[in-house]
């Protein structure tokens, strides 16, 4: 007898076809850019827009890969994040980066992406444009954890990332204000700030 269908998991043309029809909403406008700010203060002006690329990459299944930031870092320690960083003078633009950033992190072969697309930007509160691109991962794909930067890679299924009502809000305070901010924790995983934001923008995207 053959198994039921495990809901967590989709075949690759599902997964492609919902995360192309996320770029077609992101084009038409029907969700507009996000930002720290969403559900916050009014952002301030001047606020600097460096541009940095994220790659929000899949796997055949629908998983998606992130990472747990190193805890010595300066910046985010032991934060969940997608793959990426801000782009540097020799990358082309911010798919470059992205890629570039995968490959030193998780140690992600640039040939093994399928570029999908980007999403409009990110905003955050340290100044920085961050653009989500969307991809597939060809073949298997055993990741390295970049030493230093990266505590752990993961995967989150498809079906988590997908549904809108996994995000719910949060409060703390931060430089003696209270910040709400989104939060889609998977097992020991808590997925915050602004790596959930940008993936509660692609759910409500691809639910359009």
């Amino acid at each position: 007898m053959r198994p039921p269908p495990d809901p967590t998991h989709a075949p690759a043309p599902a997964i492609r076809d919902r995360l192309r029809a996320a770029l077609s909403a992101a084009a038409s406008s029907a969700v507009g850019p996000t930002s720290d700010f969403d559900q916050n203060w009014p952002m301030p002006q001047g606020l600097g827009e460096r541009p940095a690329g994220v790659l929000a990459a899949f796997h055949a299944d629908g998983r998606l890969v992130l990472t747990k930031r190193a805890s010595g870092l300066r910046h985010h320690p032991g934060q969940i994040a997608l793959p990426g960083g801000k782009v540097d003078p020799g990358d082309a633009d911010v798919v470059a980066a992205a890629l570039r950033e995968a490959h030193e992190e998780v140690g992600l072969d640039p040939a093994q992406v399928e570029v999908l697309g980007v999403l409009s930007p990110h905003r955050t509160v340290t100044g920085f444009a961050m653009f989500p691109v969307l991809a597939m991962i060809r073949g298997p794909f055993t990741p390295v954890p970049e030493a230093g930067e990266v505590d752990e890679v993961f995967t989150v299924p498809f079906a988590h990332v997908a549904d809108p009502g996994r995000y719910r809000l949060e409060r703390r305070q931060w430089r003696g204000d209270w910040r709400s901010y989104h939060v889609a924790a998977y097992g020991p995983h808590y997925i915050w700030g602004a790596t959930a934001r940008v993936l509660l923008a692609l759910a409500r995207r691809m639910a359009t």
